[in-house]
């Protein structure tokens, strides 16, 4: 009977799990989409490189829907059990909470498994190629599309705006052309290009041209911030302009150009990596320390008659000016502020490489413990679903969802937080990586506490009867009030 039970909740648990995955897989797919649709929309994509992209993207993301959909799924199960009266009847039938919920858990854990593998193995491959193909896309310019009024420079060397642009988006007119090749060093105005009409088209060969007419053609030749310039001005009746478009296209980057960056490392390579980076770290410091107390180590000036001092002038010697003559007071203090400020710059220096080393070893850290703790995400979140399930006995979509919202939500800024925090310093990769768990593992651990003695937290009759009895008490307050005020003005006539 037991496996019978416990294939009718894992079965039960299947199909919510597979439906809220790939709901949540989406919802988030689109999340990173809105974060960079400025970056991607108009590049010109075919659907292929598009479809690649959006497969990476979701593999990527795949270890943030996991809890999500274990959080929302187990929720529904239980929840569904719950509003079927089949928790009662398993209960009744003698099977505690906690053996219902076995198999469930032994499903989480494995599913941690799952998390942890792709997120270690799989998506250190999957986030290279998407990071490359993102670069790709970014760094890619737009397709051509000039508008009315507005100044296109996303040809090199070359500003253009257009007044007016028929439907049939060639004719255009009211032409400006600023050109600015590059490598040089003249200004926007020095080469201009004014025309009252033309045609524009993309050829074949990937070059735009503009057939200008009734216009002018403003030059100014010489060399450069000299007054030794030849200013020339050409009107022209009809005048062709050719942009070259070659590098609108999308290049393919190498994938090695980002393997070293920590999202691309295994839990294996990190550990390498961190190692590495604390040791190194530690000869810095020890070669700063050297080099630091080297340069502070200057020689010392020391008048003649210093060792003829006697015992009882000591005390008439109040600073250093003293002792120094007047001959080389000021040498000497040149040569200690020289002294100085060389070790200010160097210290500067050594304190900005160290800043950018301790960063590059706390993001190590954060890819290291953030590996482990989204894959024990699925085993915390369980533990907070499954109860909770129990308790509000609301099965569909409407009540879980928006618990399930609310709990990650909450498990989503913790996680942000603590990884943001490490970033910058503030806490220790332990204490800001696993804030999430240190802080949603007692409340699970709670609300199974809660669910295990049938608690009445989430049961809106138990507040409606609490809220009657508060009505109820509040009528009969006012009779105890006017009997007692009753008593005492008695009390006062005897």
């Amino acid at each position: 009977m037991i496996k019978k039970l416990d294939i009718l909740i894992v079965r039960s648990f299947v199909g919510p799990f597979i439906a809220t995955f790939f709901i949540t897989l989406f919802v988030l797919v689109l999340q990173f989409f809105w974060l960079w649709i400025d970056d991607i929309v108009g590049k010109g994509l075919d659907f292929l490189t598009i479809g690649r992209f959006v497969a990476y993207v979701s593999a990527t993301l795949v270890p943030l829907a996991l809890p999500l959909a274990v959080l929302l799924s187990s929720i529904m199960t239980f929840g569904n059990l719950g509003e079927r009266f089949e928790l009662v009847a398993i209960k009744s039938a003698g099977i505690s909470l906690l053996r219902f919920m076995s198999p469930l858990f032994a499903v989480s854990i494995l599913l941690c498994g799952i998390s942890f593998l792709f997120n270690n193995f799989i998506n250190p491959v999957v986030n290279l190629k998407m990071q490359t193909m993102r670069y790709d896309i970014v760094v890619a310019k737009p397709a051509f599309d000039i508008k009315e009024g507005v100044f296109y420079d996303k040809i090199d060397g070359y500003i253009i705006k257009i007044g007016k642009k028929e439907k049939d988006n060639s004719t255009i007119e009211n032409i400006l052309i600023y050109e600015h090749p590059q490598g040089t060093y003249n200004s926007l105005q020095d080469n201009v290009i004014i025309a009252e009409r033309g045609k524009m088209k993309v050829t074949k060969d990937n070059f735009l041209e503009f057939d200008l007419q009734n216009g002018w053609l403003y030059q100014e030749t010489g060399q450069h911030m000299t007054t030794n310039t030849e200013f020339i001005r050409v009107g022209f009746k009809y005048y062709k302009k050719v942009f070259d478009l070659s590098s609108f296209k999308l290049s393919r980057s190498d994938d090695n150009t980002f393997k070293n960056n920590y999202q691309m490392l295994n839990i294996k390579q990190l550990t390498f990596t961190i190692d590495s980076l604390k040791k190194r770290d530690n000869e810095w410091l020890a070669r700063t320390n050297l080099m630091m107390t080297q340069q502070l180590l200057f020689p010392k000036y020391i008048d003649s008659n210093w060792d003829k001092i006697k015992p009882k002038q000591s005390s008439s010697i109040k600073s250093f000016q003293d002792i120094v003559p007047d001959s080389l007071r000021s040498f000497v203090f040149e040569r200690g502020m020289s002294v100085v400020n060389n070790v200010k710059s160097t210290f500067d220096q050594n304190d900005l490489q160290y800043s950018n080393e301790e960063k590059e070893l706390r993001l190590h850290e954060v890819a290291w413990h953030d590996k482990l703790t989204m894959s024990l995400a699925c085993l915390v979140l369980f533990l907070i679903g499954a109860p909770l399930g129990s308790i509000i006995r609301k099965g569909g979509v409407g009540m879980p969802l928006i618990f399930a919202v609310v709990f990650f939500v909450i498990f989503y800024l913790l996680n942000n937080y603590g990884t943001k925090f490490v970033k910058e310093g503030v806490l220790t990769p332990v204490a800001g990586m696993w804030m999430a768990t240190y802080i949603l593992l007692p409340v699970g651990i709670f609300l199974t506490y809660k669910a295990l003695h049938d608690s009445q937290l989430f049961n809106k009759e138990f507040y409606s009867r609490i809220k009657k009895r508060l009505w109820h008490f509040s009528e009969i307050l006012p009779f105890f009030r006017r009997q007692k005020e009753g008593s005492t003005l008695q009390t006062y006539s005897d």
